[in-house]
């Protein structure tokens, strides 16, 4: 989640140091593949003692949810940018000239209104900035389709269903259109970025095994990662020729859309140093220190990753138009602020949605917390006594 809020600040120099500048995957990887084992944990245990059409029907109410997410955010987003920036008031009182709206590649939605707008609903347009929970919503749409598989051929048909649906999109067979303007398509294509999802579930669903602790294994992940950095950190590719040149030859197996095959080994081993690195069941992130209070926060924000997504992609550029209005953009006293306190904001997102979701006014009140009771009229208490 904080990744992601660095990599959606406009202009943010903190980029340059997210995961993605020295690997082939980064944080879209780890998302996917938490949601996948998250959506193990709620979803998987409904299917299996409620049947596959309950388990569908949990499905479906999620797809429902996060739909409706997708389009508020997108209203909201798009709705405050414009807003700013027909008013002209960044311009009168800043100097700023920096179109906003623009950036995003937003125009299109106010300008083809009667071709965005039932695309918007349909998901038929999907601007970059938005296309994270339209892919998720089709990845939850296979849930259904892996279950059915396994329950009636077991993991291996699920497992061939995951080759198969990659396949398929890394030889173009399946893609699904992102304006009705253009032939351009979905920037992450759902049909395989699965493969990482399902991944997640497998795991958290027993059908994958834990891989071993095993130094030969630690070793080989560790310089796999290491031989990766040269052709994803830009300092290194675009001023070496020749690692340019293997880049460029082996693009299909780094691509983003399609999901590469190479982001998918990349992504693994860091996952595996990193399963390693915290212990089993995580015992080193357990500890009752400043370190376990920091964690404790973390796993808070994570807990309430849809949320906080949602809320990221708004106070990003909230932030940044800020920042620009305040200092301008290249200040490195000004990314400090406007990164660090993206974070508190998001953490603070996390513990009030925790807190709601909690449901405290269903909470009987604590002796001394100040809360009166209500007294209830005579007559009102009278007409509750049981009849004799």
């Amino acid at each position: 989640m904080f990744i992601i809020y660095i990599a959606h600040l406009p202009a943010n120099t903190w980029t340059l140091w997210i995961p993605a500048r020295f690997g082939f995957s980064d944080a879209t990887e780890i998302f996917v593949f938490c949601s996948g084992m998250a959506s193990a944990i709620a979803f998987g245990k409904i299917f299996e003692t409620r049947g596959w059409g309950i388990g569908s029907a949990r499905i479906v109410y999620r797809m429902w949810q996060v739909y409706w997410a997708h389009i508020l955010q997108f209203l909201v987003i798009a709705t405050g940018l414009v807003a700013i920036q027909s008013s002209g008031y960044l311009e009168a009182c800043c100097g700023l000239t920096q179109n906003y709206v623009t950036s995003l590649n937003l125009w299109h939605f106010f300008n083809k209104t009667a071709q965005a707008l039932p695309g918007l609903l349909t998901l038929t347009y999907v601007p970059n900035y938005f296309d994270i929970l339209p892919m998720y919503i089709v990845i939850l749409a296979l849930i259904p389709v892996m279950m059915g598989a396994y329950r009636i051929a077991g993991r291996g048909a699920v497992f061939a269903l995951m080759i198969l649906f990659w396949v398929m999109a890394t030889l173009g067979m399946v893609d699904l259109p992102a304006e009705p303007w253009s032939d351009r398509s979905w920037f992450f294509n759902p049909f395989a970025w699965q493969l990482v999802f399902f991944t997640g579930f497998a795991f958290m669903s027993g059908w994958i095994p834990a891989p071993p602790v095993n130094r030969l294994l630690m070793i080989a992940a560790a310089l796999f990662l290491l031989a990766s950095v040269p052709f994803a950190w830009y300092q290194i590719h675009r001023e070496t020729a020749w690692v340019m040149e293997i880049r460029a030859a082996i693009k299909p197996l780094w691509v983003k859309t399609e999901f590469g095959f190479l982001r998918y080994a990349h992504f693994l081993a860091l996952a595996y140093l990193a399963w390693i690195a915290v212990g089993a069941r995580g015992r080193y992130l357990v500890t009752d220190n400043l370190w376990g209070k920091f964690v404790g926060v973390v796993q808070k924000v994570g807990q309430q990753s849809l949320a906080v997504f949602l809320a990221s992609l708004v106070i990003a550029q909230t932030v940044g138009i800020l920042r620009d209005m305040a200092w301008g953009r290249g200040n490195p006293v000004a990314e400090f602020f406007a990164n660090v306190g993206g974070f508190l904001a998001l953490i603070a997102v996390a513990y009030a949605v925790s807190w709601f979701k909690g449901q405290p006014w269903k909470k009987k009140p604590v002796a001394g917390s100040g809360e009166q009771k209500t007294s209830m009229p005579r007559d009102a208490a009278l007409s509750r006594q049981p009849a004799e």
